[in-house]
């Protein structure tokens, strides 16, 4: 019987590949964070939260696809030499 050849997985993903995008990520965030508490002097403070939620949703797919295309890019599949038996 003829057995197929087997595939090893392999993520080589280090934090340095994503460090970048967990600094724009957090940059975001304290710059929504910001302009929310400059709008909460405001007249209306609803429009403070309004556009702190905007901004992170807004942002979250944009984020997400960024992480999942990154770690897609590191998964490797390789095929296994068969071992000899002597």
């Amino acid at each position: 019987m003829n057995v197929g050849t087997p595939y090893a997985v392999r993520c080589d993903l280090a934090f340095g590949d994503i460090y970048i995008q967990v600094l724009a990520w957090m940059a975001v965030i304290f710059v929504s964070l910001a302009s929310g508490l400059a709008l909460m002097g405001s007249s209306r403070p609803v429009f403070a939260l309004v556009g702190v939620g905007l901004i992170l949703v807004l942002s979250l797919p944009f984020l997400l696809f960024a992480f999942v295309t990154t770690l897609l890019n590191h998964i490797h599949i390789e095929p296994v030499e068969p071992a000899l038996n002597d």
